[in-house]
């Protein structure tokens, strides 16, 4: 068995693939359960955010999972398989852990080092345990990926500054576009983590504004976060309410999970402030086509994308610093599967060559009548000393080639020798 990682991510395919194959959190169990009624897959796990829609998975025969993940995901987003085929981005074996833990450590990031992935990473996992679909290889894996990702945050300085969606898109709005928030409205939509902490990131700057509305599905949840901020210019509404809300509004975020635009050109036509729209959201949450509107500007994901790749300055370093910790990492986590991997086999060989003498022990016990206790016994220490010399050798070899393409070989080759 061999581990995999396909998936679309925001390195190689455009805002709007990402978007049209994103997945809704609550329909990842889905997901999963198909993932695993296929053939050639035995551990699995399901993420999809604005940046990536990708299966991890434990499996048999490589173009078999190859075949059944890109099934599984075709008919989880509804995509035709041609629509994103060219876009898959494929690591196997030994690159799925290079992968998962530049991931984790924020590195494959539109904001390098933001800390959002690595609570969608952990959620991730906590459904694949809790559908059962996470066995023991898959599990070390994330948790030494979001292990890793949490050393880098502390060992270098990748994650100050602007280390989030929220952070990056707070600051795009009021220092690069210069949108002045000095007594104005703002209207949040979504009350999750990303909203959260745009509306932390707001509420601390200089400029102090007027009222913060936070938009949600649940009433509950705004309030919550409401409670959570604690502070008076906050105030709570439903989705139903954000039409309303944003023809006075100088700053609408919109940080929500939902199947169609909750904000559509005829909505924009009626703003009667100069007004900027922040969509954070995959599937867009605010009608793309602002063209012809004097007063209205739209960003999104792939203009913070870009904004940020300019802005990265002196933390290129950092990055590279973060590189190194993330190699290392790797390298231990390959290291220590190596050695378990040798271990098992190595355990297995020794087990069989003592049946082997046990056995033949057993079978000869006519033949040893005549001798003591402690003859018998001499007789199987020289047996045993005899096979041991024999093991040395290819003991030897498995140890020295596990984790390569050679100690694959080798250990098939053994375990079919000796029928382990």
């Amino acid at each position: 068995m061999a581990l995999i990682s396909v998936g679309i991510d925001h390195e190689h395919a455009s805002l709007d693939l990402l978007e049209r194959a994103s997945v809704p959190e609550h329909e990842w169990n889905k997901v999963l359960r198909t993932l695993m009624s296929q053939r050639n897959i035995h551990e699995a796990v399901f993420v999809s955010t604005c940046l990536r829609t990708e299966v991890v998975a434990v499996i048999d025969r490589f173009h078999g999972a190859i075949e059944e993940i890109t099934h599984t995901i075709a008919e989880a987003t509804e995509l035709a398989p041609s629509e994103f085929a060219d876009h898959l981005t494929v690591n196997f074996d030994r690159a799925v852990a290079t992968h998962l833990f530049s991931v984790a450590s924020g590195l494959k990031s539109v904001v390098p080092g933001e800390f959002e992935v690595l609570g969608q990473l952990r959620r991730a996992l906590e459904l694949a345990t809790e559908e059962q679909t996470a066995g023991p290889e898959i599990t070390e894996l994330f948790q030494r990926a979001i292990a890793s990702g949490r050393r880098v945050r502390i060992e270098t300085p990748i994650a100050r500054g602007s280390t989030s969606f929220a952070q990056a898109s707070v600051m795009m709005a009021t220092d690069d576009l210069g949108v002045d928030l000095d007594g104005a409205e703002v209207v949040i939509i979504g009350a999750g983590q990303l909203a959260s902490g745009i509306a932390r990131a707001l509420l601390v700057r200089p400029a102090r504004l007027r009222r913060m509305t936070i938009c949600n599905r649940t009433t509950a949840h705004g309030e919550r976060l409401r409670d959570e901020l604690s502070d008076p210019r906050v105030a709570v509404a439903t989705l139903d309410d954000v039409t309303s809300l944003i023809t006075t509004a100088r700053l609408v975020v919109a940080a929500v999970e939902v199947s169609s635009p909750v904000i559509t050109r005829a909505d924009l036509e009626r703003c009667e402030e100069d007004v900027l729209f922040v969509d954070l959201g995959l599937p867009r949450a605010v009608a793309s086509d602002v063209s012809g509107l004097t007063n209205v500007r739209r960003i999104d994901i792939g203009d913070l994308r870009e904004r940020v790749g300019q802005a990265l300055g002196d933390r290129r370093e950092a990055i590279d610093d973060a590189q190194r910790i993330v190699g290392d990492d790797v390298e231990k986590y390959l290291s220590d599967q190596r050695a378990r991997g040798a271990s098992a086999i190595v355990s297995e060989l020794r087990e069989y060559f003592d049946d082997v003498v046990a056995n033949e022990m057993s079978r000869r016990e006519g033949d040893l009548e005549g001798l003591t206790p402690d003859q018998r016994e001499k007789v199987a220490s020289i047996l045993r000393s005899v096979v041991a010399k024999i093991a040395h050798h290819p003991t030897v070899a498995l140890k020295e080639a596990a984790g390569t393409d050679q100690g694959t070989r080798l250990s098939e080759a053994t375990r079919t020798l000796f029928d382990l």
